[in-house]
């Protein structure tokens, strides 16, 4: 009985095994058919996932190797944990060029040393000093930053141990405020910003304090002159006591800088406000004469407008003081005055006839005169810097123009006996230029465009320009003692001056032209007008707003060779 009851319950539990007890139970069929896809789903999704998962890995596997085998490269052995990066292959001429340059610049600099130390300027044939800037050390204070980048520190550490222990700006001196910024506030933040060294930028600071009262003005525009020692602000008496547009308008990159490592905004105050009021007034071609008077803030109807003396450096600095503050809004106003300016440049640019050479005239009154100074030639870098700016057509046609202008720039030198270029140069009808006045003075303004032509383009032609002009400085301006000047570069009658801008601007900008684009970036720096470079820093600030001033007209002065660098042509 007991066997009976096992046997029948065995027989229940294998009954559902056998396919008849579904098909008398249509429903118990789909339910096992619905359970049979479910199961299936999962297995093939998972066996799938699978496969994926391992052909992912797979994958990685194969590309590790890869970059192992890349390692390989660098490293030049297997498992090694430092990766040796590509280094940069220079030309090998380009390495030869640059340190004969920088072999010039140790001539200069231990000329400097020898017979002119803590002076301000070498005069190389009677081989002494003169104070020509009050005595502020200028060509030492103006090289510091070129020593540093041409990487002589046995050079800039003594330079730096005159400058903590001698420079002294307590002196009853009227000084230019405009060479005294760029030469001295400008080399001395330059030089922080290379060294970190905290005693340039206290030396920059005491004299931007000393220089800050010649912007009490009623409207902001400076009076171009002040005593270090008593202040006294005042302008040249041959301006008729108007201010000089370049001498007033190229502050901006040096005081802004310096409120910027100070954290005071003082300094940028005082000299963005005279930009405020440039601006207030700012003519629809944006060119401006060259004189503006102080009080009333209005220029003069009637002086001079040109790229080239007294005026030059204003439309640079519009430029730069945008690139300063990396292009962001609180400097866009700065870009709109530039681009403003340079529709109204188009307007001033003729050509020869004979040779095709574009030119930039000055404009008086109604009237072009067909004069272009050498100090203009910086125009075809500052093309070439601010044509990124622009959309593709206006880039385009800025960047033609800056080369043309170089093209023309590079033929005044070819132009003379000695290569060296003249002053200044007239064009006349039928005729390509003939040079006006004929001294040399070591300018750089050239070479500088040639730079950044050289970077922007990559065109090894504007290399090979720029050591043709420095052989020709070799060949005509070397001596033992240094290197002076033309006083005529059609006979090469030597001068007796070794300018300071020749070791702050002409050597470092050929040291750069024969450098990696990667020394002293575009990306990272800005140069001022006298080739100290700056460090690039984000503006968040704004702008400041603009007073209404009356205008008031100005009298007419004499000729003189000012501007961008006051070069002085010696003759004893």
């Amino acid at each position: 009985m007991a066997r009976a009851s096992r046997s029948s319950s065995s027989s229940n539990r294998f009954r559902y095994l056998h396919p008849g007890y579904y098909l008398k139970r249509p429903k118990r069929l789909a339910l096992l058919f619905i359970a049979f896809v479910i199961v299936t789903f999962v297995v093939w999704d998972r066996q799938t996932l699978t496969r994926e998962y391992e052909t992912e890995i797979a994958r990685y596997y194969a590309e590790i190797g890869r970059l192992k085998d890349e390692l390989k490269k660098y490293t030049g052995e297997e498992g090694r944990e430092t990766v040796r990066l590509p280094v940069f292959k220079e030309d090998p001429v380009d390495i030869q060029r640059r340190e004969k340059v920088k072999e010039a610049m140790l001539h200069a600099w231990n000329s400097y040393v020898t017979y002119a130390w803590g002076n301000d300027e070498l005069q190389p044939q009677s081989k002494n000093g003169v104070n020509s800037f009050g005595g502020l050390g200028a060509t030492l204070v103006d090289s510091l930053d070129t020593l540093y980048i041409m990487g002589l520190h046995k050079e800039f550490d003594k330079a730096r141990e005159w400058v903590a222990n001698s420079l002294d700006f307590n002196k009853d001196y009227d000084a230019s405020v405009f060479e005294t910024t760029i030469r001295v506030v400008g080399g001395l933040l330059s030089a922080y910003d290379l060294s970190g060294d905290k005693l340039f930028l206290e030396k920059a600071k005491d004299i931007g304090d000393r220089l800050l009262p010649a912007w009490d003005t009623p409207t902001g525009i400076p009076y171009n002159r002040i005593n270090l020692a008593h202040g006294r602000p005042h302008n040249h008496g041959w301006t008729g006591g108007d201010s000089i547009l370049a001498d007033s308008g190229t502050e901006q990159l040096e005081f802004i800088a310096l409120s910027q490592r100070t954290g005071d905004p003082k300094y940028q105050e005082k000299a963005e406000k005279t930009i405020s009021q440039i601006q207030k007034n700012f003519p629809s071609d944006g060119l401006l004469p060259i004189y503006i008077n102080p009080h009333s803030g209005q220029p003069s109807s009637y002086s001079t407008i040109t790229f080239g003396a007294m005026g030059d450096s204003f439309y640079e600095y519009l430029l730069k003081v945008w690139v300063q503050g990396n292009k962001t809004e609180p400097v866009k106003h700065y870009r709109e005055m530039w681009e403003t300016s340079m529709q109204g440049l188009l307007s001033l640019v003729r050509k020869t006839t004979k040779s095709s050479y574009e030119y930039i005239c000055e404009k008086n009154g109604g009237s072009l005169s067909h004069k272009m100074d050498e100090l203009a030639c910086f125009v075809p870098g500052m093309l070439a810097l601010g044509s990124s700016g622009y959309g593709p057509e206006d880039a385009e046609k800025f960047l033609s123009l800056a080369k043309e202008l170089a093209w023309t720039c590079y033929n005044f030198y070819q132009s003379t006996p000695t290569k060296l270029a003249g002053e200044n140069y007239f064009f006349h009808g039928g005729e390509d230029m003939s040079v006006g006045t004929s001294w040399n003075i070591l300018r750089p303004e050239t070479v500088e465009s040639l730079v950044y032509l050289w970077r922007i383009t990559g065109n090894k032609t504007y290399q090979d320009w720029g050591w043709n002009i420095f052989q020709a400085f070799e060949k005509n301006s070397r001596i033992d003692s240094g290197y002076v000047g033309l006083r005529d570069v059609n006979t090469g009658v030597k001068d007796n001056m070794m300018q300071s801008f020749f070791l702050a601007e002409t050597l470092k900008y050929l040291y750069l032209l024969f450098s990696p684009p990667s020394v002293i970036s575009f990306d990272e720096w800005v140069f001022n007008t006298e080739a100290h470079p700056l460090k690039i820093v984000s503006r968040l600030d704004s702008k400041q707003g603009i007073n209404e001033l009356d205008r008031k007209p100005k009298p007419n002065s004499p000729s003189r060779v000012f501007g961008r660098k006051e070069g002085r042509s010696s003759n004893d």
